[in-house]
């Protein structure tokens, strides 16, 4: 572990661990909690590890671990009713290399990491509160999977805190997901600097920090819009339809891509 790589051996993984492995050519990373013998449990859309309902699939799934027809007795198939399965090590990893989330970090070091999804200035749980969120999620669901909003890394990062963000408009606490849509925004947002200045150079520090800016103040630790909910609080309120994480339509989905102003 360290500033450079969050890369660590199976030998030092505990109970309550959220892991994470990128996948082909690091578009992605999936997310999950590890709870003891050998089992991860993690968030995924119908048993696939990422989706959106859009053409974008194409890309995603291309990027994702292929998967054999032979059956692994230790892994469980996800329920019916939702996406939260359980999977053994080497299943989660699919061949990929092994990185912990780290958590409580300083902001020079969340600062430091230029791709999301690696870390949080948020504080973590006690494992086997950890540990417990994860399985009561794997009995009774996570609600409807959504690539920006409710993905596999919103599921480990409540696990790990159990913080919620709880303005339904808003992203969810995904660092990757931020990191997908700020690059982007980044560069939008810096791009009236080409009136102030044409060095290159000057334009891209705009961007970078523009960036940084948007990644550090959506954070699950920075952020205004998050409490903390228990996890039978937080099932029984999905069940009810308190809580809803509504699966966008390939419309929908697309246009979450997107910037959006407000008047």
């Amino acid at each position: 572990m360290g500033l450079l790589s969050n890369r660590i051996d199976r030998s030092s993984l505990k109970p309550g661990d959220h892991i994470y492995s990128w996948r082909t050519a690091y578009i992605y990373a999936h997310h999950g909690i590890y709870v003891g013998d050998d089992r991860v449990i993690h968030f995924t859309r119908r048993g696939q590890e990422v989706g959106t309902g859009t053409v974008l699939d194409l890309i995603l799934v291309s990027s994702g671990p292929s998967r054999t027809h032979t059956h692994c007795p230790t892994c469980v198939p996800p329920n019916e009713g939702h996406g939260v399965v359980s999977s053994c090590l080497n299943c989660f990893l699919a061949g990929g290399v092994l990185y912990r989330f780290e958590y409580s970090v300083t902001a020079a070091h969340f600062l430091a990491k230029a791709r999301g999804g690696t870390c949080t200035l948020a504080v973590s749980d006690p494992n086997e509160i950890v540990v417990h969120r994860a399985n009561h999620l794997l009995q009774n669901g996570f609600g409807c999977y959504d690539v920006f909003k409710n993905n596999c890394e919103d599921f480990a990062i409540y696990c790990k805190t159990g913080l919620l963000v709880l303005e339904g408009r808003t992203m969810g606490q995904s660092g990757q997901a931020v990191s997908i849509i700020g690059g982007p925004i980044a560069a939008i947002l810096s791009t009236p600097m080409r009136f102030v200045t044409t060095n290159i150079y000057g334009m891209a520090a705009t961007a970078v920090s523009v960036y940084c800016a948007s990644r550090y103040a959506t954070d699950i630790g920075m952020r205004a819009d998050v409490a903390k909910v228990e996890v039978e609080d937080l099932t029984r309120r999905l069940s009810v339809g308190l809580f809803q994480v509504i699966e966008p339509t390939p419309v929908a989905a697309a246009a979450a891509a997107l910037p959006t102003t407000t008047s």
